[in-house]
């Protein structure tokens, strides 16, 4: 079956847009990724949340909250030591 390119709706960031919420999403997004990636490596470099708090020099509580995927409170600074502590940095792109 051959799709008909002018019978395809708008993408699905275009209804995001239009319901002012694609910011939003993307922050989320990005969040959820920022907390899978940090805890993945601690799980392979076996980094407990202790440790992993004190490579960070904050409380587990601080990390606890970077590590919740629903928590968009996190600092673009907190993110940086976090990954500086497991030999990852952040990079970000402007598109």
């Amino acid at each position: 079956m051959k799709l008909n390119k002018d019978a395809i709706g708008s993408s699905f960031d275009d209804f995001l847009e239009e319901e002012n919420i694609l910011a939003e999403s993307d922050a989320i997004a990005i969040k959820r990724v920022v907390a899978f990636e940090v805890a993945k490596s601690m799980r392979e470099k076996h980094i407990t949340k202790t440790e992993m708090a004190k490579r960070m020099g904050t409380s587990r509580s601080s990390l606890t909250r970077l590590l919740d995927p629903l928590n968009n409170s996190i600092t673009l600074a907190t993110i940086e030591t976090a990954l500086a502590a497991i030999g990852k940095r952040v990079q970000i792109q402007i598109v």
